[in-house]
């Protein structure tokens, strides 16, 4: 999934993903999340991905660990 997902590190470096699948099991925040939304009008398919972002966001938020 494609967007702009600021994420900070253990290291407690920032770094900017433009891809989901990118971003490491093991993260300490994230700082941003923007998917890309395709664009209108949307088709069946479209709104599939849509309907994906909270869970990937949820999914991230899984992600946070402190060490």
């Amino acid at each position: 999934m494609k967007g702009k997902f600021r994420i900070k590190l253990h290291d407690r470096s920032i770094v900017v993903y433009d891809n989901f699948e990118d971003i490491p099991d093991n993260i300490y925040k994230v700082l941003s999340f923007i998917p890309d939304f395709p664009p209108s009008p949307h088709s069946e398919d479209d709104h599939k991905l849509i309907e994906t972002f909270d869970s990937k966001l949820h999914e991230l938020a899984g992600r946070q660990t402190d060490e």
